[in-house]
């Protein structure tokens, strides 16, 4: 059952915090994806110079003007797609999706990311959306219902919080959460 949308419509950071240990499900039509979300990062917005939103530049993609709850789906470094989960009181917060590991789908996962080994097969945002068949399709999709949701998983977890990744600004935020001696973390 997905994750309902007053569950989103909370602080960046507590959301981004309580992803964790929980399923992200994709079915797609001809298998169904399953990975415990096993590290995340916020970002608060018009207030977070890391953010898509910071400073409510005139840019902004419509999809990020979302309620809580819908898929923020974007294209960087000429090669990867990220996708974020809408999660905000206020606006233009959201919690990017950073690694799983996966549990359900492991043949499908690896048809898409080549000869890896399962370690490195969904250890960063890039290599979890291409094996999870996410991209510009699902940008904008309402998360709290169909066929690409979040579900609770009920699993008690230890969870590290650190500094986000791959920031010019904004990097020295303690804004990057993952769970404790996980091996499909991004980096540790």
């Amino acid at each position: 059952m997905p994750l309902s949308r007053r569950f989103y419509s909370r602080d960046t950071r507590t959301v981004a915090k309580e992803l964790l240990g929980k399923l992200l499900v994709h079915k797609t039509r001809s298998t169904v994806l399953v990975g415990k979300i096993v590290e995340t990062e916020a970002y608060l917005g018009t207030n977070d110079p890391g953010a898509k939103g910071f400073r409510k530049t005139r840019n902004i993609p419509k999809s990020l003007l979302n309620p809580p709850g819908y898929a923020f789906v974007y294209f960087t470094y000429g090669n990867h797609w990220m996708f974020n989960v809408l999660a905000k009181k206020g606006l233009l917060g959201a919690v990017l999706i950073r690694s799983v590991e996966p549990i359900k789908g492991i043949d499908t996962m690896l048809k898409r990311r080549g000869d890896v080994e399962i370690r490195n097969l969904t250890n960063g945002p890039g290599k979890f959306t291409q094996a999870f068949c996410i991209d510009k399709r699902v940008d904008g999709h309402d998360l709290t219902k169909g066929t690409l949701f979040i579900e609770n998983s009920n699993e008690m977890i230890d969870v590290v919080r650190t500094t986000r990744i791959g920031l010019s600004k904004g990097q020295e935020k303690l804004l990057r959460f993952y769970i404790k001696n996980n091996e499909f973390v991004s980096k540790k």
